[in-house]
């Protein structure tokens, strides 16, 4: 399966030029037309998520969610927010766990939303519940600064 032909169109934030984003990718998407960072918002199931959220180079925001769960379609907005806010630090990856149920039982999701941030494939900061955006954006930097100050 490649996914590397799964892209969604994204409207730059800054110029309002609309833009290709690939589900995987080396880099950082950016704006073909003022180069900033754009977000990358991906979905991911049981046969995508290693190449699309394991294998990639930023940190990846993990949700992981269900369709009839209230909480989870109140976070949903507030995860793409953080998304935008943090484009090019971050990669936010959409599960649906009864989509995806290897994943949901790899990653021992009990309660959803189940959020989880990756680096290089590895789980660094885990959490279940809704939350504010800001609550988010807080927990992930914190998650990836403790990870980029840990000794390798």
């Amino acid at each position: 399966m490649s996914t590397a032909v799964m892209t969604a169109v994204v409207q730059c934030e800054h110029c309002g030029k609309k833009n290709r984003v690939p589900a995987v990718g080396d880099g950082i998407p950016r704006c073909g037309n003022c180069h900033r960072p754009l977000p990358w918002i991906v979905d991911a199931g049981d046969d995508t998520f290693s190449e699309v959220a394991e294998q990639a180079k930023l940190p990846v925001l993990v949700d992981m969610w269900a369709i009839w769960c209230g909480p989870c379609r109140m976070v949903s907005p507030a995860l793409e927010q953080v998304a935008r806010e943090l484009a090019g630090r971050v990669k936010l990856v959409k599960v649906d766990i009864d989509a995806a149920p290897k994943l949901s039982q790899r990653f021992t999701v009990q309660a959803v939303p189940t959020l989880m941030v990756l680096r290089n494939g590895a789980v660094i900061a885990r959490q279940s519940g809704a939350a504010p955006a800001a609550t988010i954006r807080h927990w992930v930097e914190d998650a990836i600064d403790a990870e980029e100050g840990a000794p390798t």
